[in-house]
Order: structure tokens, then C-alpha cells, then sequence
């Protein structure tokens, strides 16, 4: 496994902390063609982002966009501010597990609020120089942690594959494998063809070519072949985004993605449970914190697991502890622009090395690649099925466990 070369004996004096990956790279010389590198490979990370982001705001049971939102703010902040040269940040399927149970419970406020408190947690981490403790993690652990949460994640996704109506949605395992066994009766065979036919391309088309990313590939032909079959079949009846999702902003109603920038708001006035406000109290600070610990310790663990593995695959080093305090700022500001909690993303900062990422401003740009796409492709975005989220997420997942083992 590849390991971290971060001195523990002597760390790097604290004034060096913030902006440590940058500022390396800009003292190295960054040169014209650097540039033009990052760029390219900053805009096809965004284009393999662009619907994982969506995909994994769907699988905690958030809107589309709340999962871009996150690509936007943290995908920016996080390079800019760490220690990693190559990681990409944003929303991934590890958080899944902790956040879908924290939305069923306290809304969207109280996930928000939660992310906002493990942001400060994440920022007394990297304060505290504890980055450095994470490498002595067993790789056998991080290994069965990703094969296991890609288990659970490519299960809870089968209720949209399956084109299922759950009349209730349980947080728990078990309770959600009897709410979709009972609700077998609604499945729906163009569901499950979409899904399918959206797995097939994200597996053979790498092996075709790979000049076009594949997921840019899918989302088009998926959205096509729906609008298509939509015209012409009268009993074609496909979920979409569209269809599924509503968000009202300033009195007007948007189907699917909203066409506007991330809007600023406290966390802690957006709806909770029912449509109330979330009530921000003491009380609900003390019962939030230990989901909040959670989501930092494990957005600690994933990001710098990925600046781990990045370092293996381009032999450079990165410095934990300015990658926590970027982490940690990243996660205080999302929330305020409605991203959900984000981390370090294994397989996309894997594809940043592989086509040729050469610094922090890779990352940057991705965040402005899915700010752009809102703010011109947001009505195309509508007509994606909702039966692509369980194929971008299993060969996502797939993807993450096959990079942490060849680091073996």
C-alpha cells in the first residue's frame, strides 16, 4: 500500500498548512502547459462528477442538485486550501449510509447542520496535526470498509432500478428489504431496460475508446432513448429527473436542476421533518453531534485514503494535515450554499492523475465545469431517467475498490 511521505518526526511548521499542495506546485514552476493540462483534465473529471454528484444527492435522499452544489463549493475550496496535489472532492457513496438516515430523521436542515459541525471537527483535526494517524489504518480495513459500503449502496439503489413505489422509506437495512419486497407489485420492466442498457455502455465503452469519458456517453444516450421511446411507445413511462424532483426558488417553480447559482441560506432555516424549520437549539446540537463526528471521522479516513492512493499512482506526497483544515473549511462553507457533506473522491481523483492532472487547479476547474453545466444544460439535465443512478453508482464503487487494491 502506498504510504504518505509525511515526516512524523518533523512536521511542516504551521504557517505552511493552508495551500500546502499549491503552494509546492508553484514553487516548483507552473508552467503554460501545466495549465493547459489541468484544464483538460480538470473538465473531464467534471464531466465523470457531473452526474455521480447528482447520483449520490439522489442515494441520500436529497435533490440532484444539492449533490452539485457540493462538486461546486467544497470541489473548489477543498484543492485550493490542501494538501493533495490531485484530489478531487465532492459528495461520495460512503457517505450514503450515515446521511440517508440523518435526512429521514431531521430533513434537509438537520443534514446540513450535521455536515456544518463535522466541517468544524475536520478543521480541529487538521489544527491538531492528528492527519497523520490515518496511514496506520490496516489496508485489510479500508478494503472490506469500501466493499462493504458498495454492498449496501448498490442494494438501497435497486428501488430505482426496479422502478419500485415504497409507500415508506426506513432508514434501516432490514426495514428497507421488507418496504421494497412489499412493494414488488409496482416493478417496472423500462426501469429496469434504462438501467441495464446504462450499466452496459459504462462497462464496454471504456473498452472501446476512451477519448470520450464514458459517463458522458451514457447520460446522453439514456436521456435520448427515454425522450424517444417517450414519443413513440403511448405505455412507455419512465421516472426522470424532471418528473421527480421540484424545487421552488424566488417564487418560481424549476423542474429537475435549478438554472441558477448555489443561493446562500443558514443551514439551520431550511426544512426539517414535516416542512418545519430546523429547530436550532442546544438540545439539537447534542443530539447531531454524534452524526457529525461520524461524518468527519469517516470524511477524514476517505480523503486522505485517496490522497494516499494518489501519491502510490504518481509518486508524489501529500501533507494530511493542510488536506483536513481544506476538508474542514470545505465542509463550513457548503452548507450554506446547500452542499451536503464532501470528502476526498477515490475514483475521480484517480481519473484527474490519468488524464493528466498536474496540480490543485485541476480540481478548480471541475468545480467551474459543473457550474457551467448548471447554468446551460440544467433543462437537459431534466430528462435523465432515474433508473441511471444505480448503474453510475455500483461501477462508481466498483471502480474506487479496484484503485484501493492495486495499491496493495
Amino acid at each position: 500500500m502506498a504510504r504518505s511521505h509525511y515526516n512524523l518526526s518533523k512536521p511542516p511548521p504551521f504557517s505552511t498548512l493552508p495551500a500546502a499542495a499549491l503552494r509546492t506546485v508553484l514553487n516548483e514552476g507552473y508552467s503554460r502547459q501545466n495549465l493547459i493540462s489541468d484544464i483538460l483534465s480538470g473538465i473531464v473529471v467534471g464531466i465523470v462528477a457531473l452526474p455521480l454528484a447528482m447520483a449520490l444527492a439522489i442515494g441520500v435522499g436529497v435533490a440532484p442538485q444539492y449533490g452539485l452544489y457540493t462538486s461546486i463549493v467544497a470541489g473548489g475550496i477543498v484543492p485550493l486550501l490542501g494538501g493533495s496535489r490531485f484530489q478531487i472532492t465532492g459528495p461520495t457513496a460512503a457517505f450514503i449510509v450515515i446521511l440517508a438516515p440523518i435526512f429521514l430523521k431531521y430533513g434537509l436542515g438537520g443534514l446540513l447542520f450535521s455536515g456544518l459541525l463535522a466541517g468544524f471537527i475536520l478543521l480541529a483535526l487538521g489544527i491538531g496535526r492528528l492527519g497523520k494517524f490515518i496511514q496506520f489504518i490496516p489496508h485489510p480495513v479500508t478494503t472490506g470498509f469500501t466493499a462493504g459500503i458498495g454492498t449496501v449502496i448498490a442494494f438501497l439503489q435497486l428501488k430505482d432500478l426496479l422502478g419500485l413505489k415504497l409507500e415508506h422509506t426506513p432508514d434501516q437495512f432490514v426495514e428497507r428489504f421488507i418496504a421494497m419486497v412489499q412493494a414488488i407489485g409496482t416493478f417496472n420492466s423500462n426501469e429496469l431496460i434504462i438501467g441495464l442498457g446504462t450499466l452496459a455502455l459504462l462497462i464496454f465503452v471504456p473498452k472501446t475508446t476512451k477519448r470520450v469519458p464514458a459517463p458522458l456517453i451514457a447520460l446522453a444516450l439514456a436521456s435520448v432513448v427515454v425522450v424517444v421511446l417517450h414519443g413513440i411507445l403511448p405505455g412507455f413511462n419512465v421516472t426522470t429527473i424532471g418528473s421527480r424532483f421540484h424545487t421552488t426558488i424566488f417564487g418560481k417553480e424549476f423542474l429537475g436542476i435549478p438554472q441558477i447559482i448555489p443561493q446562500f441560506a443558514f443551514p439551520w432555516s431550511l426544512s426539517s421533518v414535516g416542512g418545519k424549520s430546523f429547530d436550532l437549539t442546544l438540545d439539537s446540537v447534542r443530539t447531531l453531534f454524534p452524526s457529525a463526528f461520524a461524518i468527519a471521522m469517516l470524511g477524514a479516513i476517505e480523503s486522505l485514503l485517496s490522497a494516499m492512493v494518489a501519491d502510490g499512482m504518481a509518486g508524489t506526497k501529500h501533507d494530511p494535515d493542510s488536506e483536513l483544515i481544506a476538508l474542514g473549511v470545505g465542509n463550513i462553507l457548503c452548507p450554506f450554499f446547500g452542499g451536503i457533506p464532501a470528502t476526498g473522491a477515490i475514483a475521480r481523483t484517480a481519473t484527474n492523475i490519468r488524464y493528466g492532472g498536474r496540480s490543485p487547479i485541476a480540481g478548480f476547474v471541475h468545480a467551474l465545469f459543473i457550474l457551467a453545466a448548471i447554468l446551460v444544460a440544467a433543462p437537459l439535465l431534466s430528462y435523465l431517467p432515474m433508473a441511471w443512478d444505480c448503474p453510475f453508482q455500483i461501477v462508481g464503487h466498483i471502480c474506487v475498490l479496484i484503485v484501493v487494491l492495486r495499491q496493495t
